[in-house]
């Protein structure tokens, strides 16, 4: 997987606000909310992400300059005020913000940490995705202010603030202590780790600038947060039907476990966009936009979503995670009608001629598909690729497909290219972390996996990305478009995740808590 799209999944590991209920884990004030991961942090370094769980984790003990609330509106963080222009930011800076180690949190402090993540040395994977390239930071300690510039204008550079949590203190002079503890300015702080089981995050009371100036002292607050290790989602269900966890998020068939249960509260959100892209490289199929276009009137794409969520998905209405930035709906209209007869008179308009055997062939050369896809994504990815299969081959095209573990993905889809139909789960929270993905260079010279040419969606976004925050929206949703126009890539369907939740409240999107609105709300029993 290349490094725009790992990015993406860890933004997009989850998405929802849970509700409350009552539970034995906790009663109301000072005492822990446990909440089940799906896997271990591991290194807890904000500058190296490793997967969605440690996003999760940082989220708890790390600030950013600015906050997103539940309506998508930018709101205070760090930084109390900025100015937006077209190639900057500067951001005022919050008085009085400490690190949990007592140390003062300034403009330098940011700037330090921009300085490490663009420092090649790094390595960060933020780079291209949330840290646009060249991006340089100048504090000013007299005014409290710090400003971030980019060589070009960068569209939703402020929002994408959002996703840079500061290091201060110890950690910023040795990163190492990184490795398995915390160094920051959040609500929480790590105190207790044992890897593979349970992370133990401690509040500190006197924090007070949270988003929107929110402070940690409510005395419904919980003492303590407690992150801990299950990698089943059964097992989840079990402990939270049990009173042994205060929430979980389930994907799978363990919903309706805890769907209508008395004292549960549960949400569902949408969570991501299953969807697949044609290998467009030279010797492909789908280097040709007539197949390309065949192809998808051959599928149902509606009944192929349900096939993949096993009903639980929604209808996709753009690419961007919501609440985005740019929130008009992208899809609708952009895609076929489900017309297999259609598919096979543009396939045979193409050139493409059924055999004996029913495949279709040109100038002696069968119209095979590989389609690549990833084990992880269960037993619903696997039926929604037989599913696709059994279309495909119905209007004369060979299709083979290939599951791959995660590890063995990567090799195949970015470094062998040995695909012609790769079906993956993306999720991006701003429509500027998609561009490294869907134009630029072909590996291994860049991350355009797919080897997409769209001069329309280059041309757009080109435009967009010079025009800040919202007043691109226009662009940047015809730039979507574009892509569905020419069959670069096709969103299937939204995953969704149900989060469950007993004797709490609280709000995490794309994967990153609001720490200061986790509330516990009943007694013991």
């Amino acid at each position: 997987m290349n490094r725009a799209k790992a990015m993406a999944a860890c933004l997009a590991a989850s998405l929802l606000a849970a509700g409350c209920g009552s539970s034995q884990a906790g009663s109301a004030g000072g005492d822990a909310f446990s909440f089940a991961i799906k896997s271990d942090p591991g290194l807890l370094d904000p500058a190296q992400f490793h997967n969605s769980a440690t996003y999760t984790a940082l989220s708890l003990a790390y600030d950013t300059l600015v906050n997103i609330d539940p309506d998508g509106r930018v709101v205070s963080g760090l930084a109390q005020k900025w100015d937006v222009k077209p190639s900057s930011v500067t951001f005022t800076l919050r008085r009085g913000v400490t690190c949990a180690d007592g140390s003062p949190v300034t403009a330098s402090t940011i700037a330090a940490n921009v300085d490490h993540i663009t420092d090649p040395a790094t390595k960060s994977p933020a780079i291209g995705v949330v840290v646009p390239a060249g991006l340089t930071a100048k504090a000013d300690g007299t005014a409290d202010t710090v400003t971030l510039t980019t060589p070009e204008p960068f569209s939703l550079l402020l929002q994408s603030t959002r996703y840079l949590f500061m290091v201060c203190g110890k950690g910023l002079k040795d990163r190492s202590l990184l490795g398995s503890g915390t160094s920051g300015s959040g609500p929480f702080q790590l105190t207790h780790a044992l890897p593979n089981q349970s992370y133990t995050f401690t509040r500190r009371t006197d924090y007070t600038w949270g988003p929107g100036g929110a402070t940690a002292s409510d005395p419904a607050m919980p003492a303590s947060v407690v992150l801990k290790v299950v990698g089943s989602e059964s097992t989840a269900a079990n402990l939270l039907l049990s009173h042994q966890l205060n929430a979980a998020q389930f994907a799978g068939p363990d919903r309706a476990r805890v769907t209508n249960v008395p004292g549960v509260t549960t949400t569902v959100q949408a969570n991501g966009t299953q969807e697949f892209f044609f290998h467009q490289g030279e010797g492909h199929p789908g280097h040709d936009p007539a197949v390309r276009k065949a192809l998808l009137q051959a599928a149902d794409l509606h009944a192929l979503g349900a096939v993949s969520t096993g009903g639980t998905g929604q209808r996709p209405t753009g690419l961007v995670l919501q609440p985005s930035p740019c929130p008009g709906d992208t899809v609708t209209g952009h895609l076929p009608d489900f017309d297999p007869l259609a598919a096979g008179s543009a396939l045979y308009t193409a050139g493409w001629r059924q055999g004996p055997d029913g495949i279709r062939a040109k100038e002696g050369k069968r119209l095979t598909i590989r389609m690549i896809y990833g084990t992880s994504g269960g037993e619903g990815m696997a039926a929604a690729a037989e599913y696709l299969a059994d279309a495909w081959k119905k209007v004369g095209v060979d299709v083979r497909l290939r599951a791959l573990s995660d590890a063995a993905y990567d090799e195949v889809e970015a470094v062998t290219q040995d695909w012609d139909v790769d079906w993956v789960s993306l999720g991006v929270t701003l429509p500027t972390q998609l561009i490294g993905s869907l134009s630029g260079p072909f590996p291994p010279d860049g991350g355009n996996f797919a080897h997409l040419t769209n001069a329309t969606y280059e041309n757009l976004t080109a435009k967009a990305s010079r025009l800040p925050g919202s007043s691109g929206c226009a662009l940047w949703e015809r730039s979507e478009s574009a892509l569905l126009d020419s069959a670069d890539l096709v969103p299937v369907v939204d995953k969704t995740l149900t989060t469950a939740a007993h004797n709490a409240t609280f709000r995490i999107t794309a994967g990153l808590f609001d720490p200061t609105s986790i509330r516990m709300t009943g007694g013991r029993k």
